[in-house]
């Protein structure tokens, strides 16, 4: 059965723009406009202009909205405070990833809660239907916004200033996991302080009549300061080097937060008291297992040659398989090739000789690195 591939509000824009264009869970997206390298430096340098509207929003209301996602995430979501955000993950029974979300808390705090939360692309309906699931019983509307919002993200050292010339919404004040209502050269926007890219940037939720608008806005305003289009191929190179979690790559089913390194997220304790979550009594038992026998780490693995790792290649060490690479690529900003990896605990310190990667039967060399890669200078 085929299934009708989706377009963005933005995607007459792309195309003129000559984008090379992929299938991406189902949206027709950029991939790239050019150089993959020249967009990868310019929103490490300057700035880059991203189309994101392929995430999916799902907006939680209601008198019992918080105690909703509270039972059904695993973060503490009634510590949430007005206008900022949380990185969170929604997990199954069994304590497996779904999906990890950013949540944002939209009221003012005053008069009924209302949440926005942002999963994968990939993952969205999962998301959405799991959420909807687990609303029974509680006095809260779970409700699939993924047509009423365009995302624009601009990204790198200059967006603060590109983004402040076209709108009077307090920059300065919006701490990073945070964002406001505003208005963006005239268009109505929530700005939220977000981004996955180790850079400073903001995430710009508007009404899809209104992307073209704000896209060709943004453009104009940051053309002296080097700001160019840029794709998701660039996007997947700067969050690697910022050593960020890709779902389907170091996130999935067949991991827990604790299995991942990201057990932090994990609130056992929340400020509605004793809440009973899906997956708690699992993610108990993962919280012991970690603690009693560590599982593989998350590792970076730098090479020392110029072949590139790929997902799915073996991690080595004494002719033995230690592990797996979960993401590589070519780092533009250290000039190397570099991959994220689950590796033994007894190998994933850094500076851990005799690691290799098998790529395609030879054992090429590796340094073992802490993450991130790449971490910006405030």
């Amino acid at each position: 059965m085929s299934t009708t591939i989706r377009r963005t509000a933005l995607d007459a824009v792309h195309r003129a723009l000559g984008a090379t264009m992929t299938d991406f869970a189902g949206w027709d997206m950029p991939l790239r406009y050019a150089s993959e390298r020249d967009e990868h430096q310019a929103v490490r340098t300057r700035a880059g202009l991203f189309d994101l509207s392929h995430m999916g929003e799902i907006t939680v209301t209601g008198p019992q909205a918080v105690e909703l996602l509270d039972f059904a995430l695993v973060g503490n979501i009634s510590s949430i405070g007005a206008g900022r955000a949380r990185y969170t993950m929604i997990c199954r029974e069994d304590g497996g990833i779904l999906d990890d979300l950013i949540v944002y808390r939209l009221d003012s705090g005053e008069g009924p809660r209302e949440y926005m939360v942002v999963a994968n692309a990939s993952n969205a309906q999962t998301v959405l239907d799991a959420l909807t699931e687990r609303a029974a019983g509680f006095d809260a509307e779970v409700r699939d916004d993924r047509e009423a919002y365009a995302l624009l993200a601009v990204q790198g050292p200059e967006s603060p200033g590109i983004l402040a010339s076209l709108t009077d919404a307090d920059l300065d004040g919006l701490k990073y996991y945070a964002g406001l209502p505003g208005t963006v050269a005239g268009v109505p926007a929530l700005i939220a302080r977000t981004g996955y890219t180790g850079e400073d940037g903001f995430e710009l939720f508007v009404e899809p009549q209104h992307a073209e608008k704000l896209w060709q806005a943004l453009t104009e305003a940051g053309a002296d300061q080097g700001l160019i289009p840029c794709g998701l191929s660039c996007r997947d190179t700067l969050r690697l080097e910022a050593g960020m979690p890709l779902y389907g790559h170091e996130l999935s089913t067949a991991l827990t937060p604790f299995d991942a390194g990201l057990g932090r997220v994990v609130k056992f304790e929340k400020k509605s008291g004793e809440v009973p979550f899906v997956g708690r009594e699992s993610l108990l038992a993962a919280a012991d297992r970690a603690e009693q026998d560590p599982p593989r780490r998350l590792v970076g693995l730098i090479a020392e040659g110029r072949r590139v790792p790929r997902a799915g290649y073996p991690v080595v060490a004494d002719g033995k398989v230690i592990g797996e690479v979960t993401s590589g690529a070519p780092s533009p900003t250290l000039g190397k090739p570099i991959a994220m990896a689950y590796v033994d605990a007894a190998h994933a310190e850094p500076g851990t000789s005799g690691v290799g990667v098998d790529i395609r039967g030879s054992h090429e060399p590796y340094e073992v690195v802490a993450l991130p890669f790449y971490k910006r200078q405030k």
